[in-house]
């Protein structure tokens, strides 16, 4: 059970916020202003809008430069919560690892048992195996950076949507307000990049399914970006370039050395 578990949200994480995306964009489109009610939107959306349009000014009202400004310094805050997410799924899975003979042997010996009395039998043993092992997959997954990156990462992408500044202004080729037909390649490229780098080190077959998961991502960033202005897949972009960078450094670090 806890490896499904595990498995579960190491593969969908990334699809969960996109669905969740999505999900709320019915809802949060209209411009943010002082004016707009809601905790989310008071103290979440608009003062990443009020961000956006401060770095503008700084920037000579350049409103792609200062999305890119902000996109690094929110990706380099999270940074250290990313990491240390990723050090505890790493620790999980070594321990899983050790643990990975006596789940086989507990499996095999109620293989043929189905009555619930064997079930839980061996839903007690797996238990016991859990603790004398110190081990809570549900505490394990690292969460708390998560949770906390959630919600800076929602708030800033509807900033973005609901700034209505950001619309009047152009940046390299493109007009920030409108769908722009060379960015979101460029935004699906990058992400697809980042799935690649992301199997780095890899087990064979453990590659194998995280390949085809990995092509989830840039097909709905890819997808979404031809239908919303070109800031969004401008801050995508950014993004997914900082998370390679980010991926490469925590392969770095806590990559088990093969030998």
């Amino acid at each position: 059970m806890y490896n499904h578990i595990f498995t579960f949200f190491k593969k969908y994480r990334f699809v969960g916020l996109i669905l969740l995306l999505l999900l709320t964009g019915c809802q949060l489109n209209s411009p943010i202003d002082a004016n707009s009610t809601g905790f989310f939107n008071h103290y979440f959306i608009y003062p990443f809008s009020l961000l956006i349009k401060f770095f503008a000014s700084m920037l000579g009202e350049n409103y792609g430069w200062s999305i890119v400004l902000i996109t690094l310094l929110i990706r380099l805050i999270l940074m250290p919560f990313s990491l240390k997410q990723v050090k505890s799924s790493m620790k999980m899975k070594e321990k899983m690892n050790v643990m990975k003979p006596e789940m086989d042997a507990i499996t095999e010996k109620y293989k043929d048992k189905r009555d619930a009395n064997a079930q839980m039998e061996k839903q007690q043993e797996m238990t016991k195996l859990y603790q004398k092992h110190d081990m809570n997959p549900l505490t394990s997954f690292g969460c708390l950076p998560m949770v906390i990156q959630f919600p800076i990462i929602i708030a800033f992408y509807y900033s973005i949507r609901r700034t209505p500044e950001i619309a009047a202004h152009s940046f390299l080729w493109f007009n920030l307000g409108q769908v722009d037909f060379i960015i979101p390649f460029v935004a699906a490229a990058i992400y697809f990049l980042q799935s690649r780098v992301s199997l780095i080190g890899m087990e064979p077959k453990q590659r194998k399914q995280m390949a085809i998961m990995g092509l989830i991502s840039p097909v709905m960033i890819g997808f979404i970006s031809f239908t919303t202005p070109a800031a969004l897949p401008l801050y995508w972009t950014v993004s997914g370039l900082f998370l390679v960078f980010q991926t490469l450094i925590s392969k770095k670090l806590y990559q088990p050395n093969k030998q």
